[in-house]
């Protein structure tokens, strides 16, 4: 009988094992097989493809009326043409890098100053009361606005450039932020306290993970205000020697070159749909991992 008694126990131990994994199971939604690689990047491919097919064919429609003339307005085959002779220059490829490094820099910076502040804001209730509505208008203000202020502070610089990019995302991300905290489950957080969870971890293992979702959005919201800053920025702001997509975009615009006017602007939305396609990935495998999406 007494060698019986840990056997029982072990199987009682088992079972309760057993019973929490089935939750966890549940909490974080079905493994699906996968399907043929092929077979997802077509379904994903396909309506993006038909939309370019669309656009195109109503822009040839649009040449073709002969509504501008073609020096103005050119065709489709044109512009594609010159912008494959484009990006075959070492020049092209030096203007994208130069844009996409004061991209990510700004956007880190935008990042790192809108989860500090959000984080706060979200914390201390007489902080919010506080500028909470300021942080909302700061969003919702055009960031063409602040360029006169950028070039009265930091004359015609990178840093004229990089404070509009971050007073533009920065808010969108601290929204993103506060939004996910204010949605935190108040039944999680009484967990949290009555598993001793206080201060720094109580944020970096309950509330931040919890408000991941939202904080994506914010960050993906951000990124779409730094980008047009930073294209409006480049535009405005022609740094002496800084040779960006925006630079040659002008220089192209003052020589009267519609082709390569409109190279540059199907250039900044190719790299615009590949970012927000970075962010959906990431914004679907959040959703996978909580089991949100469909079956």
């Amino acid at each position: 009988m007494q060698a019986e008694v840990p056997t029982a126990r072990t199987a009682a131990d088992t079972a309760a094992a057993d019973r929490i994994t089935g939750l966890d199971a549940l909490e974080l939604g079905p493994e699906r097989g996968k399907a043929a690689l092929g077979g997802r990047i077509w379904r994903s491919a396909w309506p993006k493809l038909l939309a370019v097919v669309i656009v195109i064919l109503a822009w040839q429609a649009v040449v073709w009326a002969q509504w501008k003339p073609e020096y103005v307005l050119p065709g489709p085959a044109t512009v594609f043409g010159d912008l494959g002779t484009l990006i075959t220059t070492g020049d092209f490829w030096e203007g994208v890098q130069l844009t996409m490094i004061r991209a990510v820099t700004g956007f880190a910076l935008a990042v790192l100053i809108g989860t500090v502040v959000g984080a706060a804001v979200s914390r201390f209730a007489p902080l919010r009361a506080a500028i909470g509505s300021l942080i909302t208008g700061l969003q919702t203000m055009p960031s063409i606005m602040w360029f006169p202020l950028a070039i009265l502070l930091f004359q015609i610089s990178e840093s004229a450039i990089m404070f509009v990019v971050v007073i533009g995302a920065a808010p969108s991300v601290a929204n993103g932020l506060i939004s996910g905290i204010d949605y935190v489950p108040r039944t999680w957080l009484r967990v949290g306290q009555v598993l001793g969870m206080t201060g720094f971890a109580k944020y970096r293992y309950l509330i931040l993970p919890a408000s991941l979702p939202s904080f994506i959005s914010g960050l993906k919201q951000g990124w779409a205000f730094s980008w047009r800053s930073l294209m409006a920025g480049e535009l405005l702001v022609i740094v002496p020697g800084a040779l960006s997509i925006g630079v040659r975009m002008q220089q192209a615009r003052d020589l009267s070159e519609s082709s390569l006017v409109i190279s540059f602007i199907i250039v900044v939305l190719v790299i615009g749909i590949l970012i927000d396609m970075l962010f959906n990935a990431a914004d679907n495998a959040l959703r996978k991992r909580w089991g949100l999406t469909g079956a």
